[in-house]
């Protein structure tokens, strides 16, 4: 049996990860490497695969630090105005 309520979805924030830092590192290592990195990133949180972030300047594993729900959900909220 469906249900027709509406599931609720919540990000739990870690405070000490500052998502924009990160995300912006690992833009400036693609582009070091030669790579479009908004193609890169994208590939990244629409696959979860972390090969699409080079690894040069430790990229790869500071991109997985960060949640992908996490990281669209900023993404959302500055794209319509909500920045936090």
């Amino acid at each position: 049996m469906v249900s027709d309520k509406t599931m609720n979805f919540k990000v739990e924030k870690d405070k000490d990860i500052k998502a924009k830092e990160v995300l912006k590192e690992v833009y400036d290592a693609l582009i070091e490497k030669g790579y479009n990195p908004v193609n890169q990133i994208v590939g990244y949180i629409l696959s979860g695969d972390p090969t699409y972030i080079t690894s040069h300047k430790n990229a790869r594993n500071l991109i997985r630090i960060i949640e992908r729900d996490e990281l669209l959900e900023k993404m959302v909220k500055h794209y319509i105005g909500l920045d936090e």
